[in-house]
C-alpha cells in the first residue's frame, strides 16, 4: 500500500507558516501596542508606530489566507478517510477566518480614529482616543468568539486522526483535548468574564497538548496521502 501512496510534508509547511504570523499578530501587536485602562497611552504607541502597526493587521491576514490553505491541503489528506468530517474540518476553518477578516475592521478603525482627517474635529482628543480603545476591546472580543471556532476544527481533525489508521491515535487525542481547551475560553469570555483570568490559565496545556504535537508529527515524519482518484473517461 505505502507504495502507491507518497509522503507529505505540504500540511506542516502550512501550520508553520500560519503559525509564525499569528505570533506576531496575537503576542506582538498587544503586547507592543495596546496599554489595558489607558487610552492615551495606547493611543500614542498607535500614532507613533503606525506603520508596525500596519504590519500587525498584514500579519493577520496572512495568518488567515494560510489557515484556509491550511484547511484544505488537511482535506485532500483525509478525505479518503471520511469526506463528510474532512469537509466539516473545511467549514469550520471558513467560519474562523470570516470572522477574522471581519474583526480587522476593529484593527483598522484605530487609525482612522486617530488620523488627521478633517471631520473628526467635531470630537475631542480625549474622546477619540476613547473611541479608539473601545475598538482594541472589541478586537479581543472578536477573537475570544473567533476562539470558539479554533476550538471546533480541532474536533474533525482530532476524529480523522483517529480515524485514518495512518496516524498515531494519541495525536487525535490531543487534538480533541485542544477543542475543549479553545471552546471552554470563548464560552467563558461570553457567559462568565469574570473568571476568565482563572480559566484562561486553567486551559493553556490544553493549547499545547492539542495542537503542537500533531505539527511536530507532520514535520518530522510526514504523512502518507494516496494517490489521486482516477477520473472517469469521456
Amino acid at each position: 500500500m505505502n507504495a502507491t501512496k507518497s509522503v507529505t510534508r505540504r500540511p506542516a509547511l502550512l501550520y508553520w507558516l500560519m503559525g509564525a504570523p499569528a505570533v506576531m499578530s496575537l503576542q506582538w501587536v498587544p503586547a507592543t501596542f495596546f496599554v489595558p485602562g489607558d487610552a492615551t497611552a495606547t493611543a500614542a504607541r498607535i500614532t507613533n508606530s503606525v506603520l508596525a502597526y500596519r504590519f500587525g493587521i498584514v500579519f493577520d491576514l496572512l495568518c488567515n489566507v494560510f489557515f484556509l490553505l491550511l484547511a484544505w491541503a488537511l482535506y485532500d489528506v483525509f478525505k479518503s478517510v471520511d469526506r463528510k468530517l474532512a469537509r466539516l474540518l473545511v467549514l469550520f476553518v471558513t467560519v474562523s477566518v470570516a470572522i477574522a477578516f471581519a474583526t480587522e475592521i476593529t484593527q483598522v478603525a484605530p487609525l482612522v480614529l486617530l488620523g488627521s482627517a478633517s471631520y473628526l474635529s467635531a470630537f475631542t482628543k480625549p474622546q477619540l482616543e476613547a473611541l479608539a480603545m473601545v475598538f482594541v476591546r472589541l478586537r479581543s472580543a472578536g477573537l475570544a468568539i473567533d476562539a470558539f471556532f479554533w476550538g471546533l476544527w480541532l474536533l474533525p481533525f482530532g476524529l480523522l486522526v483517529i480515524k485514518s489508521g495512518f496516524l498515531p491515535k494519541i495525536l487525535g487525542y490531543c487534538l480533541i483535548a485542544g477543542c475543549v481547551g479553545y471552546v471552554t475560553y470563548s464560552l467563558v469570555y461570553i457567559l462568565l468574564p469574570t473568571y476568565l483570568s482563572i480559566v484562561a490559565r486553567a486551559v493553556l496545556p490544553l493549547y499545547a497538548i492539542g495542537e503542537v504535537p500533531i505539527i511536530l508529527w507532520l514535520t518530522i515524519k510526514g504523512v502518507r496521502v494516496p494517490p489521486p482518484e482516477p477520473q472517469p473517461s469521456a
